[in-house]
């Protein structure tokens, strides 16, 4: 079996032209899949940073809407208390402040996150049950209003505020995470591009190498025997390592150049042997 292999190694031969396809498709190859790599790994970073970062300025959005809810409704709050003549009591859409609220702690991919928006919602709820108090407080003959605004209402809405500037930060901050993340993948993604481009250029300096050695200076040489043997009538015995269509050239040069010297030393063995006139 291994003499068979031994047999077929040494009858296989590649071309010429089917070494110089290898060569240049190797590297064709190299450069494609390297870059499909780049962009499959650039389209994975950028789509799931850029959908963490929608979500970051989207909760960012929401925790503004928020904030502002609260801020107009505690100056709606101050506004009756300052203005006995306004008998309506301001309105608040608790309803769209849950909604907001639980549409955060369910977009939220950081678990940091949620006991942020948890501590939104309960100092909420402490703040709106304290502001359920302004009816009796209004009707009140014994409770300073203003005195309860401040004392007893401005305490939870400040830390209602408070909880919220954090949330915010902490969206911020999260934000700020992602859009390094998003840097740090586009330079990954760009890695194996230009690793792609070192090895390109290794492998194109090899090929030169491969074809200076192996055909650019044969050829010369070959070209220089016979140089040497038309000028000079020096024999073509130039000889090097190699089984393909350049082998197989300089073989056939050596047969026609040594039977163009068989048959000038008939021509002239026959001259000398012609008898003169």
């Amino acid at each position: 079996m291994f003499a068979k292999l031994k047999t077929w190694r040494n009858n296989f031969r590649l071309s010429l032209k089917m070494k110089m396809v290898l060569a240049l498709s190797s590297i064709v190859v190299v450069l494609v899949l390297s870059s499909i790599i780049s962009i499959l790994e650039y389209r994975r970073m950028s789509s799931y940073v850029s959908e963490m970062i929608a979500d970051n300025i989207n909760g960012i959005n929401v925790a503004q809407k928020l904030s502002n809810v609260t801020d107009n409704y505690n100056l709606q709050i101050l506004t009756v208390i300052g203005d006995e003549s306004i008998n309506s009591l301001p309105d608040f859409d608790q309803q769209k402040f849950v909604f907001y609220c639980d549409s955060l702690r369910s977009s939220f991919a950081e678990k940091q996150m949620i006991p942020l928006t948890d501590s939104v919602l309960y100092a909420y709820s402490a703040y709106m049950l304290t502001s359920l108090e302004l009816e009796e407080v209004l009707k009140s003959d014994f409770i300073d209003s203003r005195t309860w605004y401040f004392d007893r209402l401005q305490p939870p809405f400040h830390r209602l505020d408070d909880y919220l500037d954090r949330l915010s930060q902490a969206m911020y901050d999260d934000l700020q995470r992602n859009s390094e993340n998003f840097d740090r993948g586009f330079y990954r993604s760009i890695i194996p591009g230009f690793v792609a481009v070192s090895v390109g250029v290794i492998l194109v300096l090899l090929l030169m190498f491969f074809i200076i050695a192996y055909y650019v200076n044969p050829l010369n040489k070959m070209l220089g025997g016979l140089h040497d043997y038309q000028s000079m009538g020096r024999k073509y015995n130039y000889t090097f390592d190699g089984d393909d269509q350049l082998s197989d050239l300089n073989e056939g040069i050596t047969e026609l150049t040594e039977e163009n010297r068989q048959l000038r030393r008939r021509i002239k063995l026959m001259r000398e042997t012609q008898p003169k006139e």
